[in-house]
């Protein structure tokens, strides 16, 4: 794979044209430490993680998957956790040289691998580079000392601009996440920092409200009253604002939560929002197949060491392998769909529930402005609708 992915940064629109690909996501599941808001599937471990023990269990998990789905054309790789960027390089490119024996890897796929600021070093982005990865995802969650102190992360600014600064020098393609509604967080303070992390000419950002998870530190501390985060309306007001300055920025949202120069959306992630396939190996990693002509989703062991006794006795760590039946689908696809800005495809969703979209529901949130035709075959959320989406998928999909 090494020879196969030294390629550069150019990256063609990806279009929906129906076939949202065939995607494999690789869970690392370990983390340096819990961040509070995080109920992402990460562990903490004290004493060195055998990676070699890892890279057996990978490579048959991949191997049992392989032959589940048969030959398939890998569309994108993601790399994700826990914190990959604590692997070592040569682990990375030993799983990417296992997914390229199993399945076929084209020349220059999009192939991304998450990482923290605090593990960041200028030899193991270049040793990520020479293993295949061309984009990387940083989790930099906010620019301010004290906010970064009380989201539990191990870096601070400095480390934050160094890592985007050696991510920029390294990779073709950068993305970085930041969370804002923070406690205490106005709507001006916000607009300051995103026009920063703008500035530093990134082609993607994942921008994401702070959302209190149920068995989160920060869930029992709100619960308590000891955190508080802003209202719906002041959430409101910085959802708008994340908005307009995105947009002004020529970094649109293409999806709720996801904003990218034109041609430089996740094709990873757009599998999933499109509704397609893709293999999840690893602790805790969940997948979306078509065996034999049916959906299924897969679901693997969460407990890392648990799941690699799992792959080591019988080639795969799932703990459950369900078939998804029509309706199922339907709905997922609705879920997925409508948070992209380029919509739903109403033929596909109908070919799956069986029936046209309801017209009066969707007249209503038409009349509503949540709702919005795009020409005859697709319908999309307006960003007023983007506010309340739970809301109009649960309302179509009655």
């Amino acid at each position: 794979m090494n020879e196969m992915t030294r390629f550069g940064g150019v990256f063609e629109p990806f279009a929906d044209t129906g076939d949202p690909g065939f995607g494999v996501y690789l869970h690392w599941p370990f983390c340096a430490a819990k961040c509070p808001y995080c109920d992402f599937n990460s562990h903490v471990r004290h004493k060195p993680v055998d990676q070699q023990r890892f890279i057996e269990a990978f490579r048959q998990e991949i191997a049992y998957t392989s032959g589940m789905t048969g030959p398939r054309t890998v569309t994108s790789i993601f790399i994700g956790g826990g914190t990959p960027s604590l692997m070592e390089p040569s682990t990375v490119g030993a799983i990417l040289d296992s997914v390229a024996r199993n399945w076929t890897v084209p020349d220059g796929i999009e192939i991304t691998l998450e990482a923290n600021p605090s593990s960041v070093e200028a030899t193991r982005f270049r040793g990520y580079r020479d293993a295949g990865v061309n984009r990387v995802s940083m989790g930099v969650q906010a620019l301010n000392d004290a906010d970064l102190k009380v989201l539990g992360r191990l870096h601070d600014v400095a480390d934050a601009l160094k890592a985007i600064r050696l991510a920029r020098e390294t990779f073709p393609r950068l993305s970085f996440d930041l969370i804002y509604a923070r406690p205490g967080q106005t709507v001006a303070a916000w607009e300051a920092e995103l026009k920063q992390a703008i500035s530093f000419a990134v082609d993607h950002l994942s921008l994401y409200q702070l959302t209190i998870e149920e068995g989160t530190p920060f869930y029992a501390l709100h619960k308590a009253g000891k955190l508080v985060v802003p209202d719906g309306d002041v959430s409101a007001e910085l959802y708008e604002a994340t908005q307009a300055i995105t947009a002004d920025a020529g970094l649109p949202a293409y999806e709720v939560s996801n904003h990218a120069r034109p041609g430089a959306e996740s094709r990873h992630n757009l599998t999933y929002w499109r509704y397609g396939d893709y293999a999840g190996i690893g602790a805790g990693a969940h997948g979306r197949l078509t065996l034999n002509g049916s959906k299924v989703a897969t679901a693997t062991e969460r407990l890392p060491e648990r799941w690699l006794e799992m792959v080591e006795a019988r080639g795969a760590g799932h703990v459950d392998i369900e078939e998804l039946e029509l309706e199922e689908q339907a709905d997922e696809l609705l879920l997925m769909g409508l948070r992209l800005t380029e919509g739903l495809d109403l033929s596909r969703w109908e070919a799956l529930s069986g029936h046209a979209i309801d017209t009066e529901r969707e007249a209503f949130l038409i009349e509503q402005g949540f709702l919005e035709r795009l020409g005859n075959s697709r319908i999309r959320c307006t960003p007023a609708g983007m506010l309340i989406l739970d809301a109009v998928v649960a309302d179509l999909a009655l």
